[in-house]
């Protein structure tokens, strides 16, 4: 008996150890410190940093470059190889960053009132997309699909690093500082509607300018795709608020759960119904919003999705910063370095402009919008995820990870610097 159970035991055992030893536990248990330790940092450094040009994305991103130095075992990050957690892991600090752009916007939803809103939307974003993938031919020499991918992950405005050009909690009756709104608002806005561009990338890789792909991408893509993602943000924005406002008193329910709830069942069933979740769960935060305006209820929702947006907006920079250390920009050339400047300080300035052209506004505020559209982790999902349905080239999908990171660390410094002096002149 004791001969027949000794082999699959001693397998057994032996199969549990390798696992564990696949992640170290000395690994693991830094890996947990090091996270508390930037979470700690976020709740208490800020009121320090208010009187210098440092903001706190400057320093996860320059701990995360620190830390191969400090740790000589440290994971390496491969953002082709880890292409998958990336993707997943940037998808849910999106959403949870839309949840709560949307849940703070007072104003109406109109023509008129998201005038500026609209023109980044149709003008600005569509400027900035032609022209980097123009300058990712020209000046990067990449292919077609390429430049046309790094166009669309590039020309969305950030929701999660852009917190600080935002509005504040709910509560402000519609009477948001303009260049706030239309910042918050264009945020919660492109990021769903980069995706059709980024289909578009998808498809010129696998299929070119085929009729029969370009008519898919057309009333798949753009169409039924934005259209679905709406309706099912509408509906479940309404259903979530109907639930929470009459079918229980809302002081005994968690704003914690309800705020998750939200984002993911709006996230899930716009992705089931073949939609764009990431406008759904925008469209549901704002329909959620308006079911019971001036219910303080909101707050709790607001605050505990800027904690959990947070949670991952360290995890992210930390890892951005170990993965350039460990040589994301080693083949990056003054190509690249050109284009990201370019994009930062000459085509998204330029493309606010003319998108805000006769509109009414004060010029310093729309240079203020024009120049702090910021790019961060929405960058970084949509690139995760076009490279894993396009057919692109492994060394050509390097060089797009290099240039989009080196998009994001110039983002998080110049605007980093730039953008609580301009906020406070304009407030």
């Amino acid at each position: 008996m004791g001969a027949t159970f000794s082999w699959p035991t001693t397998r057994v055992l032996s199969t549990h150890c390798m696992a564990r030893d696949a992640v170290s536990p000395m690994t693991y248990n830094l890996t947990l410190l090091l996270f508390g330790v930037g979470l700690l940092a976020g709740a208490i450094l800020p009121r320090f940093l208010r009187r210098t040009p440092v903001s706190m994305p400057m320093l996860y991103l320059g701990g995360g470059m620190l830390l191969p130095f400090l740790w000589a075992d440290i994971p390496r990050i491969d953002p082709i190889d880890d292409g998958t957690l990336i993707e997943r892991l940037s998808e849910m600090a999106v959403i949870i960053s839309l949840m709560g752009a949307g849940l703070k916007l007072d104003r109406p939803l109109g023509w008129r009132s998201w005038a500026s809103t609209w023109r980044l939307l149709a003008v600005t974003m569509p400027l900035c997309i032609a022209a980097m993938a123009v300058g990712g031919i020209w000046l990067a020499g990449l292919p077609l699909a390429a430049a046309v991918l790094l166009g669309a992950v590039t020309a969305p405005t950030d929701p999660v690093l852009a917190a600080s050009v935002q509005v504040g909690p709910p509560g402000q009756s519609g009477k948001e500082p303009e260049v706030r709104f239309a910042l918050t608002s264009e945020a919660g806005l492109n990021d769903g509607l980069a995706f059709p561009f980024v289909h578009l990338a998808i498809v010129l890789s696998v299929t070119g300018f085929a009729m029969n792909g370009m008519l898919d991408w057309f009333t798949v893509s753009v169409v039924w795709k934005i259209a679905a993602g709406t309706g099912v943000g509408l509906l479940i924005g309404w259903v979530v608020a109907w639930l929470v406002f009459r079918l229980s008193p809302p002081d005994v329910v968690s704003g914690g759960f309800v705020a998750l709830a939200l984002t993911l069942v709006a996230y899930g069933s716009a992705e089931l119904a073949h939609g764009y979740g990431f406008i759904a769960v925008f469209v549901a935060a704002l329909t959620f919003r308006r079911f019971e305006k001036n219910h303080t209820y909101h707050h709790a929702l607001h605050d505990f999705s800027e904690q959990l947006e947070y949670l991952f907006l360290v995890i992210l920079l930390l890892a951005l910063g170990i993965a350039v250390t460990q040589g994301l920009f080693a083949d990056i050339g003054w190509q690249q370095v050109a284009l990201a400047l370019l994009l930062l300080l000459v085509i998204r300035p330029l493309a606010g402009m003319i998108g805000l052209w006769r509109s009414g506004l004060p010029m310093a505020q729309r240079l203020s919008i024009s120049a702090l559209g910021i790019r961060g982790i929405g960058t970084v999902y949509y690139l995760a995820y076009g490279l894993s349905y396009s057919v692109i080239d492994e060394t050509v999908a390097r060089e797009l990870w290099a240039l989009a990171a080196m998009i994001i660390v110039l983002s998080v410094v110049l605007h980093g610097i730039a953008a609580p002096k301009v906020m406070k002149h304009l407030d």
